[in-house]
């Protein structure tokens, strides 16, 4: 699906489109990874690391879709909404494990202004290239973009999740807070990661 003359200007232009949508979130879900894990970590913040370790299973969807964006026609869209979904249950249960944990061992985190301000501009980002996506995804009737633009809608739900717990720590000392809406947002993860698969089925008996 690599843009080429033969295809109509509004093809080539959705598709340039696609991929520099994908980059973007590539490049931020990198730097989101790398500043979460290293604020959670000074703070103690298990929500705030999970939530930086989740961010590679974004980096890993948004290359899939990239690869199946890049093949020769759409035999590997099946495969690729395989792996988002799988991506999508992994972040699940990993949250879900994370917050169960949490709420046992009664973890306490302490204020991380770095990780609310960052936070905060990632539920902005990632809410712009979800909406993004999903509008290109349609237009190019790709399963893959759409499902990788929901992904990305749930980032930013978790991110506004995990915000709103460090804010609820920070000025209330609701401890459990974070650990409790993380786990919240980990069954809406679960629910797009099944449907990803779902729909991944049904493509396939629809071109049989």
């Amino acid at each position: 699906m690599v843009p080429s003359a033969t295809d109509p200007p509004r093809q080539r232009l959705l598709l340039r489109r696609a991929f520099q949508l994908e980059y973007l979130t590539i490049g931020w879900n990198t730097l989101e990874g790398i500043v979460a894990i290293a604020a959670g970590l000074s703070a103690g913040s298990l929500a705030l690391v999970a939530f930086g370790l989740d961010s590679s299973v974004e980096v890993f969807a948004s290359l899939v879709v990239v690869w199946e964006l890049r093949g020769s026609d759409r035999s590997g869209e099946q495969r690729a909404l395989r792996l988002i979904g799988i991506g999508y249950i992994v972040v699940g249960a990993y949250v879900a494990w994370d917050t169960v944990g949490s709420i046992i061992a009664g973890h306490r985190a302490d204020a991380s202004p770095v990780g609310i301000v960052f936070l905060a501009g990632t539920v902005i980002v990632m809410i712009l290239l979800g909406l993004g996506k999903l509008r290109i995804g349609r237009a190019l009737d790709s399963p893959t973009v759409r499902a990788d633009g929901r992904f990305s809608l749930v980032d930013a739900a978790l991110a506004g999740a995990v915000l709103i717990g460090l804010l609820l720590t920070a000025l209330l000392g609701w401890w459990w807070a974070d650990a409790l809406l993380a786990g919240l947002i980990s069954l809406l993860a679960l629910r797009e990661g099944i449907g990803a698969w779902l729909n991944r089925d049904k493509s396939a008996r629809g071109r049989t």
